[in-house]
């Protein structure tokens, strides 16, 4: 059996179950299950259900506090910090969404920063909730060492992610969300946990050489979208999400991978603008127009349409789990 078929609602109890058996909060959990369970129905398996295993893990040991409780502060009118207390970072992004759009829709602009945080999963995900709240939004993710400065052999900066999303009037939000290796990293976890191979050109060993070893991959460095600019815009986002938000830069953090160390203390920082104050009442209408126009030509496919597509599917027959993967899943569950 290739597969076992879980409703998402059925998934979603068992990751919560599975978490607050490892010393993390219900509270917690449920923030967590929700991101998981998300990226699992959009198709991105690699920032799904396969993420359980390590962030219990994670929990268990005390790399990641479960029981942490997010601390806001106001700095400025716009802006937001919120320290993430060394837990899990998705009850402080909750925060951030929650909080952001008021703040937004007064002043056209508003900002929070997240520090001593940890893997945000899907950065798309988190933009998408503020665009269907009507605000556009962009997300900088800093993430532990997997790309080199260009030429270099040591892993500098994170892979880095970037997430775009922006509300169109009568469909979904538009969302860009990518990672700045050529592939995310979490690819090669679920590379290793199937004992497969990777495609030579995804990741270089610690020694700079080319690898198809997940394993090697992990201990090396990912190849940058884009080369040189992909090294550059990596360093512009760890400046964005480790600089300014006072969170660890890449090179300072351990990994989101295992239980050893401790806690990576990463950084997250979200922008929302106010379409109507930036670009007036009739933005929205564009943004569908745009849309429109880019799934009118022939071959063309809107960013985000192939997420939407699987959710869709997960919604009406549930998600296709690895037995293995679930197995696990339920064994963690059961130490209750």
């Amino acid at each position: 059996m290739s597969s076992r078929t879980i409703s998402i609602e059925a998934a979603h109890d068992l990751v919560i179950a599975a978490l607050t058996a490892s010393r993390t909060s219900a509270e917690n959990a449920r923030s967590v299950a929700a991101a998981l369970v998300g990226a699992e129905a959009d198709g991105i398996k690699s920032h799904g259900l396969s993420r359980v295993p390590s962030y219990a893990g994670q929990a268990l040991s005390g790399k990641v506090d479960g029981f942490a409780k997010p601390h806001i502060s106001t700095p400025a009118a716009a802006a937001l910090v919120i320290d993430a207390r060394l837990g899990f970072a998705y009850p402080a992004i909750d925060i951030a969404i929650a909080r952001l759009p008021p703040l937004c829709r007064s002043h056209g602009i508003a900002a929070a920063a997240i520090n001593r945080s940890n893997h945000c999963g899907v950065a798309g995900l988190h933009v998408e909730r503020l665009a269907r709240s009507g605000l556009a939004a962009l997300m900088f993710a800093n993430t532990p060492p997997g790309i080199a400065p260009w030429g270099a052999r040591r892993g500098l900066f994170g892979t880095n992610p970037i997430a775009f999303a922006a509300p169109a009037r009568g469909r979904d939000p538009i969302v860009v969300d990518l990672s700045l290796s050529k592939i995310p990293r979490g690819r090669l976890l679920l590379a290793k946990q199937k004992a497969e191979r990777i495609p030579e050109g995804w990741a270089l060993d610690r020694d700079g050489h080319p690898t198809t070893d997940p394993e090697a991959a992990i201990q090396g460095t990912m190849v940058p979208m884009g080369d040189a600019k992909g090294t550059a815009l990596a360093l512009m986002v760890e400046i964005l999400a480790g600089g300014l938000t006072g969170a660890r830069f890449a090179y300072e953090s351990s990994s989101f991978f295992d239980t050893d160390g401790p806690a990576p203390e990463t950084g997250q920082l979200i922008i929302a603008l106010s379409p109507e104050a930036l670009g007036g009442s009739d933005v929205t209408d564009r943004l569908a127009d745009l849309a429109a126009t880019i799934e009118a030509e022939p071959g063309a496919r809107l960013a985000g349409a192939r997420r939407l597509q699987h959710r869709g599917a997960a919604a009406a027959h549930g998600l296709d789990v690895p037995p293995a993967l679930l197995e696990e899943i339920e064994r963690l569950a059961q130490r209750l």
